[in-house]
């Protein structure tokens, strides 16, 4: 089943590439004057057509996408590595770290250091 679901998403992955490289962009003001009528589908572009693949291809992407993500969704096992061993490890405890405290001081003034400055001269 799983096969048959990448098979489809790879081809839709493909088609929806190819169509959204075929749609026109939006033209600038030279279709006004007539610019933009030089175009593979006509004046009008090919916004029927080419609109209606390109959402169909988006939703297949879109079913086969989520298909494949329940189909190969991740099932619990018994010899998982994770349920193996003795149960929860606790993590080891912190080390006490020494407070960092600021204290405001007379001698932090900028007033203060000059004086201390002098004195010291």
């Amino acid at each position: 089943m799983q096969t048959l679901v990448i098979t489809v998403h790879i081809i839709a992955c493909v088609f929806l590439i190819i169509f959204v490289l075929l749609q026109s962009g939006k033209e600038d003001m030279g279709v006004i004057f007539g610019g933009g009528s030089g175009s593979v589908f006509g004046s009008t572009g090919a916004g029927g057509v080419l609109v209606k693949i390109t959402s169909f291809l988006a939703a297949i992407f879109l079913i086969t996408s989520l298909s494949y993500n329940y189909l190969a969704g991740n099932r619990m096992s018994d010899d998982s590595i994770m349920l193996q061993g003795d149960g929860v490890v606790t993590p080891m405890p912190e080390v006490d770290k020494p407070a960092v405290t600021f204290e405001k001081t007379e001698s932090a003034k900028p007033e203060a250091v000059k004086t201390e400055a002098a004195k010291t001269e």
